[in-house]
């Protein structure tokens, strides 16, 4: 169907051509703009537009009802009852539904359904892209090099099911990843940054920082593996409480199968995680990193259904003041846990209290490491949600309020769960980019936080 068909007509004829029982039929409209730099001179830039159309159809049987799914890019008008019929016949074909429920009822319309979808382009980049260049010419005096990419995205949604609902959300999604190394590439330093639209980013000024961390390398430390006061920065936090919630689940709790399964039975729930005042939660209207306030499921897993498209999304604390407060259910889960509907989350924030950053907090370090990111994360074992990964791109010294000079890396072997008990200091919440997951997650704000034994279990020779 041509890119002049605008999105809620395809969505309102796919589900005039629908015969099944139910009908969701959701329409993404996608666009984006990316530039690549290394050696301190751009490379590649590029703009791409696309659109899928997912129809998810539903059979009411004698055994219960089924569903079938359907995605495909580059639908065109000949392509539309194919697509509607092949959704049909993958429900009539297929078994009930585990997670059967009846569709969303209401009859909540966008204000904006009929509305054009929004687009970025190139244009996201005319204040950034000059600072860049700054940033290049600093860098190239300075005798480092810069490499690395930025990348905007925006997703128009575009929902609409036979029960009436007409739901639409723009998601801007924009990631600036900056790599500075010394000319001999033996030195390297990192800095990341989640954003809507490029406007609050500097360039210049993650330059300065990463010319800091590359002096900061001029000096190598060995040290041995081992437990290490470390502070762990906003973005290896994220990473690592991104992974926790996604193994939150209501079910997989009360069936005994993970981290927050109670022994002897039940869950976690309203036992205290840490002593610190900490509040782990999630809100599709917090200021920046707003994200969709009802559920969008292109099909149904483990934590999602795609009976719940359009279900609200409220805000929701996960640990409130240090306690385990929710897990994630759908609403069949949570039928069959007896605990509230409690939709997967769009963006995570921590919040502590503390004010200090992450500069201050190194100046109250007697001795212990400045840790980067974390990368190559990965789970050992989910009864405790161990779990394993790599130290990248600088973990510093840090001796009587200094970096004193680069140690090797670690790999280390830790449970998120286990490290909240053990944490002794939270700082200021910021935004963050979430370096492991950012191609499936970038919307968290977390502060600094203290570890006082980090568990470095084997010194690593990666970069």
């Amino acid at each position: 169907m041509s890119r002049s068909t605008k999105p809620h007509e395809i969505v309102e004829r796919a589900l005039e051509l629908s015969t099944a029982d139910g009908c969701v039929v959701i329409a993404d409209e996608e666009s984006s703009a990316n530039l690549r730099w290394a050696g301190n001179a751009l490379t590649t830039n590029g703009v791409t537009r696309g659109r899928t159309l997912t129809v998810i159809a539903t059979v009411d049987g004698k055994e219960g009802t089924a569903s079938g799914v359907v995605s495909r890019s580059a639908v065109t008008a000949e392509d539309l009852e194919p697509l509607v019929r092949a959704a049909e016949a993958a429900a009539r074909g297929a078994g009930p539904a585990e997670d059967a429920q009846p569709l969303v009822t209401g009859t909540p319309v966008s204000p904006d359904f009929t509305d054009a979808p929004a687009e970025t382009g190139s244009a996201v980049f005319a204040d950034f892209a000059p600072a860049l260049g700054e940033a290049f010419a600093r860098a190239r005096a300075g005798g480092r090099e810069l490499y690395g990419f930025a990348h905007h995205e925006l997703v128009s949604t575009y929902v609409g099911t036979s029960t009436g609902l007409r739901l639409r959300h723009d998601q801007p999604n924009g990631t600036l990843e900056l790599n500075a190394k010394s000319p001999d590439r033996l030195r390297s330093a990192w800095a990341g940054r989640s954003t809507r639209d490029f406007k609050d980013v500097d360039p210049t000024a993650l330059d300065a920082e990463l010319a800091v961390r590359l002096g900061w390398a001029e000096r190598k430390i060995d040290l041995p593996a081992g437990r290490y006061e470390t502070l762990l920065p906003p973005t290896a936090v994220a990473d690592l409480l991104i992974y926790q919630m996604w193994s939150a689940s209501a079910r997989d709790a009360v069936e005994g199968r993970t981290v927050f399964s109670k022994p002897g039975g039940g869950t976690r729930l309203g036992e205290r995680l840490t002593e610190l005042p900490l509040t782990l939660r999630s809100d599709p209207n917090a200021p920046g990193l707003e994200c969709a306030p009802f559920v969008i499921a292109h099909s149904s897993g483990d934590d999602v259904s795609a009976f719940d498209n359009g279900l609200p999304v409220p805000a929701t604390e996960w640990i409130s003041n240090g306690e385990l407060a929710r897990l994630s259910t759908t609403r069949h889960t949570a039928g069959l846990t007896g605990l509230p509907v409690s939709p997967g989350f769009g963006n995570l924030i921590l919040d502590g209290g503390g004010e200090k950053s992450l500069d201050e907090m190194v100046a109250d370090t007697e001795r212990g490491l400045l840790l980067t990111c974390l990368w190559y994360i990965r789970e050992v074992d989910p009864a405790t949600l161990l779990l394993t990964g790599l130290t990248r791109d600088g973990v510093y010294l840090v001796e009587n309020g200094q970096v004193v000079g680069e140690v090797n890396n670690f790999r280390f072997n830790e449970s998120p769960v286990d490290l909240l008990s053990r944490a002794s200091e939270a700082g200021r919440t910021e935004k963050t980019l979430p370096r492991e997951w950012s191609d499936w997650f970038t919307r968290a704000a977390m502060p600094a936080v203290r570890i006082p034994d980090f568990n470095m279990s084997s010194v690593s020779k990666g970069v």
